[in-house]
């Protein structure tokens, strides 16, 4: 019996793991809690190294019959798989809001966008194209085919613990790979309702499993199992460099999404207005908590005073709160080390003489919640600039002139997004050029969807997920050269 509320399907609610086609149990267990309160949402197996092992096992049993199904008909099997997770979205909303906290508008965002994407690669298992090469020599053909890489190893964040699955396991069984995910040990029960409905949309047993529990122990079969072809992981920058480097043991193909330091760049000539709105949605939507959230707003000397004053207002009008409760705009943060991360960012800049506008500090009864709080005159060398905050802080920086801002933005070592507000299109199209980043949003403060590729340079990490981009890393590219005599 779980702790989960209000929900029709409570069998989308699993306390297993999800290996080879049968759910199954461990010995020890994991808890997971609602951080918008504390209470015990239930258990899920520790399934450590033997069950990976076997998870390992049932992929690359599994993947010649998979590999060899027509592109249409695996296409078919994730089509059905989206249209279940749309039928099902209100209640996947509910389970990812109670074990994430995000507010139940935005998990039902999470959900619709989830089936996006595998509606987007169930078209896209057709594509996979190939070529023919025109040969330098009379006697030769050269063509060149893209074939599946292999056994996928997956490891998914706490963040969005549903749309971060599709986004991988969507194009890897697309184009005729197997997978094993490791979802967030804060976050399994999303993973584990998603791999119900797979299994309901009829994927045969391990082409997709699901391994829950402790990381240490799973992750180190994932990187070093040699049946694993390619390592697929979105996360921090550190753990994600660390797992990267272990992947080299066994040449795995990686790719990585990792942290990010986002600048949200307000020229004068800039729409103020939606640049504000494009603000909130940046630097506010899941409390702060996203890999492509602002970090730094970088405000022209002309418009500073306008654009915070507006901001800080629009801030201290979100509602924290419990995600299911009616009118809450804000959840928690996902625990109390993040919380912790989010008071020493702001005491840093407090004391280096930021002046605070709205939120602040919240009081000691206020559990993993922190109010939308917005900084002004903040230094430029304040660790809020420097390092990922991952919740609701509002650093206001301000520049004088394209070059400082451009300087100012490109000035650390992350390069996953940016943002820019401006009325001129040709310095938009120089900030899409000079911006080191690996998306550039334009005046609008979101820049992610099933259509387009998603993912950064630098040490945000390489590799795209989305778009037609999104197969790429799943397919290797393979040259055959014929011989064909004259007749």
């Amino acid at each position: 019996m779980t702790g989960f509320t209000a929900l029709d399907r409570s069998d989308l609610v699993r306390e297993a793991a999800y290996i080879d086609g049968v759910w199954k149990q461990a010995d020890a267990t994991v808890a997971v809690s609602n951080p918008a309160n504390g209470a015990l949402l239930g258990t899920v197996p520790d399934m450590g190294t033997r069950a990976t092992q076997d998870a390992v096992a049932a992929a690359y049993k599994a993947l010649p019959a998979w590999q060899a199904k027509p592109p249409r008909e695996r296409g078919a099997i994730l089509r059905r798989w989206s249209e279940l997770v749309r039928d099902n979205q209100e209640d996947l909303a509910r389970i990812l809001t109670q074990e994430q906290g995000k507010p139940l508008a935005e998990a039902r965002g999470e959900i619709g966008s989830s089936a996006a994407y595998l509606e987007w690669f169930s078209e896209e298992a057709r594509r996979a194209y190939g070529s023919i090469i025109p040969a330098n020599q009379t006697d030769k053909r050269m063509l060149v085919t893209r074939q599946p890489v292999g056994v996928v190893a997956a490891i998914t964040p706490w963040n969005f613990p549903s749309s971060m699955i599709p986004r991988k396991a969507g194009p890897a069984l697309a184009v005729g790979c197997t997978m094993v995910l490791k979802p967030s040990e804060l976050t399994p029960y999303s993973a584990l309702a998603l791999a119900a409905l797979a299994e309901e949309a009829g994927i045969p047993a391990g082409v997709f499993n699901v391994v829950t529990g402790a990381p240490e122990p799973i992750g180190d079969v994932l990187v070093e199992d040699d049946r694993i072809a390619k390592f697929t992981f979105t996360g921090s920058t550190a753990v994600g460099k660390a797992l990267a480097a272990r992947c080299m043991g066994t040449a795995k193909r990686v790719s990585l999404e990792l942290g990010g330091n986002a600048p949200f760049i307000v020229f004068a000539d800039a729409d103020i207005d939606a640049a504000v709105e494009g603000a909130l949605l940046s630097k506010f939507r899941n409390a702060g908590q996203t890999c492509i959230c602002t970090n730094r707003f970088l405000v022209e000397d002309a418009i500073y005073n306008d654009f915070t004053l507006r901001l800080a207002e629009k801030a201290r009008a979100l509602l924290p709160g419990n995600g299911l409760e009616q009118g809450v705009t804000q959840g928690p943060l996902i625990n109390a080390a993040a919380r912790q991360k989010v008071e020493r960012h702001l005491e840093d800049a407090m004391a280096r003489g930021a002046r605070l506008l709205s939120g602040g500090p919240p009081d000691d009864s206020s559990g993993t919640f922190f109010p939308a709080t917005v900084l002004a005159d903040v230094d430029r060398a304040s660790l809020l600039c420097r390092e990922e905050t991952f919740g609701p802080l509002a650093a206001i920086i301000r520049f004088d002139g394209e070059d400082d801002a451009i300087a100012l933005a490109n000035h650390n070592r992350a390069g996953l997004a940016a943002y820019a507000y401006t009325r001129d299109l040709a310095r938009a199209h120089r900030m899409s050029e000079k911006l080191a980043y690996g998306m550039v949003g334009i005046n609008t403060g979101l820049v992610s969807s099933e259509v387009s590729p998603f993912g950064g340079i630098k040490e945000s990490g390489f590799g795209r997920e989305g778009g037609r981009e999104g197969l790429n890393d799943y397919l290797s590219t393979k040259l055959t050269v014929l011989d064909i005599p004259a007749s």
